[in-house]
């Protein structure tokens, strides 16, 4: 039994006034092949089901292509029409979507789904059904590029319309209580949890990075837009909020950054950006806000991305929303901020289980891969490989109060067989201490606070 809030359904029509602004919507025309008597497979009754769905909506097929501003932002908008045969694909649908994706390659705009369908259409057949392969190939194709696609899942949105318009999208926002999964409710296991394929679920999963409610849909979409067309130079270093001056010894320099008083990942992103919007999981089931925290900000109108880890150890979800974040980027030639803060990546079972080590070596390559520049700063604790991971070669920086080791003193000294008393001795031995870090060559320089500038490696 169905137990979560019935979502608002939208027609196509009512969703373009949700999001475009007003007046700026313009339909593109899309020259369609004349369909055969009841479509190709000769299915009896398809010419009348189709004249039906046309004159209960007023649409012509289940998608409405067209270019529109949204929150100031030109884009090419593809809203389906779910009244109309289940907002179906079939080979006139592909048309449409085929030309709309050429239109925004053509004019350098970016694209945004507006999804409601139930998948492929059954009376045009495995024709219908790759009309998914002639979408997959024009997003593929977007994307190379260098255009963002941000989809909106409306409710439903399911079958191969979920997995190809929605979730390989760049940014998916969903509508509360939506339907949202590959599996349809009619095709599903008959004891399957029916809130495991609802929006929320999806962001839960780290499928979806957000639920945006219709009357907030343009004010979001506007600026997502806004934040992935309008790219910074670069990644200027942070100033340092906390305290100037630089710690005596490498052990109190781990005190300082273990102190709950020193300021975190969320501090300095507020001081940075004037406003940011977040990616919400890895797009492999999982997520790790208390872990990693990722996104775009604008900064003086720029777009400036982000992966700041927040002072826990850091989860595989969260390194894989780190890599996806920094590809992403990448592509739109965004310049990367990451923030360093973690005493280590998690080390339990079930970070094993979930591919600890697979996900860290995915951030190491994303970062040594990327085009754009990518800046690091060292806010806290830098414990080993789960910190390093994020550490842009040749250009980190940290902040006073905090370390960078290749190891934690305590299990160094473990390692070391040495007893408890000399952990504080070993800390100094591992050379730890931010002007330490400086003169080995290993960061840039030490950030000061606003106001003062940097202080530079010779």
């Amino acid at each position: 039994m169905r137990w979560w809030p019935m979502p608002e359904r939208l027609s196509a029509r009512e969703v373009l006034a949700l999001v475009a602004d007003e007046g700026t919507f313009g339909e593109l025309a899309v020259a369609t092949r004349r369909p055969a008597v009841d479509g190709p497979l000769g299915w009896q009754g398809y010419d009348a089901s189709r004249a039906r769905a046309a004159e209960r909506t007023g649409e012509e097929e289940s998608v409405v292509c067209g270019t529109a501003s949204v929150g100031g932002t030109r884009a090419v908008l593809l809203a389906f029409e779910f009244g109309f045969l289940g907002g179906s694909l079939g080979e006139r649908t592909g048309d449409r979507l085929e030309a709309a994706y050429r239109h925004a390659r053509a004019h350098r705009l970016p694209v945004v789904p507006l999804v409601a369908t139930g998948g492929s259409r059954m009376q045009e057949g495995m024709l219908a059904l790759t009309q998914l392969q002639r979408v997959a190939r024009e997003s593929a194709l977007t994307r190379e590029a260098g255009l963002p696609q941000i989809a909106v899942v409306r409710d439903p949105t399911t079958g191969g319309g979920w997995a190809t318009l929605g979730a390989g999208a760049d940014v998916v926002l969903a509508l509360p209580g939506a339907q949202v999964g590959f599996a349809g409710s009619r095709v599903r296991p008959r004891d399957a949890d029916p809130a495991a394929y609802t929006a929320e679920a999806q962001v839960a999963a780290g499928s979806a990075d957000a639920v945006v409610r219709p009357g907030e849909l343009r004010a979001v979409l506007g600026t997502w837009l806004r934040l992935l067309t309008s790219p910074a130079t670069e990644a200027p270093a942070p100033r340092a909020l906390g305290p100037a001056a630089l710690p005596g010894s490498g052990w109190e320099a781990v005190r300082r950054a273990r102190s709950p008083e020193r300021p975190r990942a969320e501090a300095y992103l507020d001081a940075y950006f004037s406003h940011r919007a977040a990616l919400g999981g890895d797009r492999c089931g999982g997520v790790d806000p208390g872990g990693m925290l990722c996104g775009f900000g604008a900064r003086d109108g720029r777009t400036v991305a982000y992966a700041a880890q927040t002072g826990a150890p850091t989860r595989p979800a969260g390194y894989r929303t780190a890599a996806r974040l920094i590809r992403l980027a990448d592509r739109l030639d965004i310049p990367v901020l990451t923030l360093v803060d973690t005493p280590g990546a998690a080390n339990d079972a079930e970070a094993e289980r979930q591919g600890a080590g697979a996900a860290i070596a995915d951030v190491f390559s994303a970062v040594a891969c990327a085009r754009v520049p990518v800046t690091t700063l060292v806010v806290g604790e830098g414990g080993s490989g789960g910190a390093l991971a994020l550490a842009a070669p040749g250009n980190t920086w940290v902040t006073p109060d905090s370390y960078f080791s290749v190891i934690a003193p305590e299990l160094a000294a473990a390692i070391l067989k040495r007893p408890p008393h000399e952990v504080e001795a070993t800390a100094d031995q591992l050379r730890i201490r931010p002007q330490d870090l400086v003169e080995l060559g290993v960061v840039r320089g030490v950030v000061e606070a606003a106001g003062h500038p940097p202080s530079r490696a010779t």
